[in-house]
């Protein structure tokens, strides 16, 4: 059983910077793919990026290719999303979620989920 805890979203104006941050349960953290998804109010959730366990590999949407970087710190059992460039489009729930093995897009494949976070970008 993995509980996920998410803070650190907030409201930002267009262009600003806000850094997310999941604080995850367990001792077999370093077993677990990591993503982040987020859900804009109408639509429906969508993938962000995923980490594998070790860290050493990582997949973006191409919506934050080059904006958003994601990172792990297995020690304490953390996974932080920075988001840089912020855009109107950005505003949505984020969400962190985990699951054994390898990282996937689909977010049905992930086994546990924190409660959310607010992100709201400002034009």
């Amino acid at each position: 059983q993995v509980q996920l805890v998410e803070s650190g979203g907030g409201l930002v104006q267009a262009g600003g910077s806000l850094r997310l941050s999941c604080a995850a349960s367990g001792r077999t953290f370093s077993s677990y793919a990591m993503g982040w998804f987020r859900q804009a109010p109408g639509k429906e959730r969508e993938f962000v990026v995923a980490i594998s366990g070790g860290g050493g590999s990582t997949y973006y949407a191409d919506s934050v290719k080059g904006r958003f970087t994601i990172s792990r710190d297995n020690a304490k059992n953390t996974v932080t999303l920075q988001m840089n460039s912020l855009k109107p489009e950005d505003t949505a729930v984020y969400y962190c979620a985990a699951k054994m093995g390898a990282y996937l897009t689909l977010a049905r494949r992930y086994d546990y989920w924190g409660q959310g976070t607010q992100v709201t970008v400002s034009s």
